[in-house]
């Protein structure tokens, strides 16, 4: 039978359900804790193959992100060149989720990414030397070629597999883009946090680092857990901008969220400061679900 000669795949958001640094390490880099879990939030990519030509291109790159800076475009001509594998691919992005969210969009796209041309080019990596290739892009893009819920250590590499529950999240997208590297260079960013335990996070522990920063340098990130608190235990995901509160069903975060004018009122908010939906956590994302469920070998 004839191998396809294209693949769809969603390319799904994260949420960091509590995020700690606990120390910097001799290489610059920080040692960090957190819990990543999946959200049925996705972008959309479509890979097709194009052999003949052995060309890589993106057929709807991100505005105001040059071809060769996209960590699509990047993630494919490693994967290639690992492998040295002469094929191309024209690779087509529906971009749903927010740039500079902590939401992971770009990772996501990136282990996306790794994981179709793998297939449709037939390399033949395994999945955890798919996640150690992603590694060299970005602390983030290991999850997602992991594609299960896991308790993350290091940069966010070593991981171990979670089952928590699959809750819903309100989620608000505030109107503001965070830049990673600049929350990181700030001087009053805590890296010190003491360690905890798998069982304490279960047992409701945990915070993000980030948030303290984030709230002092983006006002509408203070204002947006501000008004999130008034739901439940609002946090930052990742650097930000997104923030999300958990709710005990579904019911009660659509009931939430019908009442948003009132409570953008009394945040001083207006309804173009944000975007606030329901959404539901994953403990098996999306590209996992499709693809990687689908594999003979264990998922490391």
């Amino acid at each position: 039978m004839q191998a396809p000669t294209s693949y769809t795949f969603n390319s799904p958001a994260k949420l960091n359900l509590f995020l700690h640094i606990t120390g910097v390490r001799s290489d610059g880099y920080h040692n960090l804790q957190t819990v990543f879990q999946f959200l049925d939030l996705h972008d959309t990519l479509t890979f097709e193959n194009t052999e003949l030509d052995g060309q890589i291109s993106l057929v709807n790159n991100i505005q105001g992100v040059p071809e060769k800076e996209n960590l699509v475009y990047q993630a494919s001509m490693l994967l290639r060149q690992h492998t040295n594998c002469t094929r191309g691919a024209r690779i087509t992005i529906d971009k749903k989720l927010p740039m500079g969210g902590g939401l992971g969009g770009g990772s996501s796209n990136a282990a996306t990414t790794l994981v179709a041309l793998n297939r449709l080019w037939d390399t033949k990596l395994s999945t955890l030397e798919l996640e150690t290739l992603g590694l060299t892009l970005g602390a983030d893009i290991p999850i997602f070629v992991h594609g299960i819920a896991a308790w993350a250590e290091g940069i966010g590499e070593q991981l171990t597999p979670v089952t928590i529950d699959e809750r819903w999240y309100i989620l608000a997208i505030p109107a503001c883009h965070v830049e990673t590297a600049e929350l990181f260079r700030d001087k009053h960013l805590t890296r010190n946090t003491k360690p905890i335990t798998m069982r304490a996070f279960l047992d409701g522990a945990g915070h993000n680092d980030f948030e303290l920063v984030a709230r002092k340098k983006f006002p509408l990130i203070n204002k947006t857990l501000g008004l999130l608190n008034g739901w439940g235990n609002a946090k930052l995901t990742g650097t930000g901008a997104c923030c999300f509160c958990p709710v005990s069903d579904k019911e009660t975060g659509l009931k939430a969220i019908s009442n948003l004018p009132e409570a953008l009122i009394r945040f001083n908010l207006k309804s173009d400061d944000l975007n606030v939906i329901l959404t539901k956590g994953q403990n098996g994302s999306s590209l996992y679900q499709s693809y990687l469920l689908k594999r003979k070998e264990p998922v490391a």
